[in-house]
């Protein structure tokens, strides 16, 4: 069992770190407000509830939800014009200053391309390294569906992302940090995961994870340390 001093070496000795996107380096729940701009706003979030509860499946949590939203092209880009996701507090020093140290740092999202990669653009993180689901839409810009070929439409698919990154890169210590139980799943095959509570507290990560955290300046300061 690693301890957390383990961990938080593990932390600064990390080659990459994998943020989840939602509730984590955003301050609010992507699936959630593009349900809200849809006009579908609490059926939705009581959805989302069950499924970060780890209650149902992710796949049929998502596939429930969007099909009660059933968001076209132009809301999805009008949402993000209109509402832009909020970053949390000190989450664009924490990316920088990871960054400086040569650390690649990933988002790993069960939330939209679309709109992760508007964060990832914030962050000075490249599209390459954002692995999210993908809205398809038809010709005329109405909801498709979802691309369930995606490893994070699935339960445990942030932990297959992190083994293609490690099978890609010879990463040899990667950390995974996010709110909810698809995170926590994550580790293994990450080599620390690291509960973030700073937005929502999911009573289930709190209790369960080792090293537990409600503000982003906590690991700033870990990596000072050194």
């Amino acid at each position: 069992m690693t301890s957390l001093l383990e961990l938080k070496e593990i932390f600064r000795s990390a080659d990459a770190v994998c943020f989840d996107v939602d509730s984590t380096v955003i301050r609010e729940e992507g699936i959630d407000e593009l349900a809200k701009f849809c006009g579908v706003g609490d059926a939705v979030a009581e959805m989302t509830r069950r499924a970060m509860g780890g209650t149902v499946t992710f796949k049929a949590a998502l596939t429930a939800r969007l099909g009660l939203i059933r968001p076209s092209y132009e809301q999805v880009q009008k949402l993000i014009s209109d509402n832009p996701p909020q970053l949390t507090p000190g989450i664009r020093e924490l990316v920088s200053r990871l960054q400086q140290r040569g650390v690649q740092v990933f988002l790993v999202s069960g939330g939209f391309q679309s709109i992760v990669e508007h964060v990832a653009l914030q962050l000075n993180i490249p599209t390459a390294n954002v692995f999210a689901n993908r809205l398809k839409f038809y010709f005329n810009g109405e909801y498709a569906g979802f691309d369930e070929t995606q490893p994070t439409a699935e339960s445990g698919g942030k932990g297959k992302v992190i083994t293609h990154l490690k099978e890609q890169f010879h990463f040899k210590k990667v950390v995974m940090i996010g709110d909810g139980a698809t995170d926590m799943e994550a580790c293994p095959p990450a080599d620390c995961f690291i509960g973030f509570g700073g937005n929502v507290i999911r009573k289930q990560v709190k209790e369960k994870a080792k090293w537990y955290i409600t503000h982003f300046d906590e690991l700033l300061k870990e990596l000072e340390e050194r």
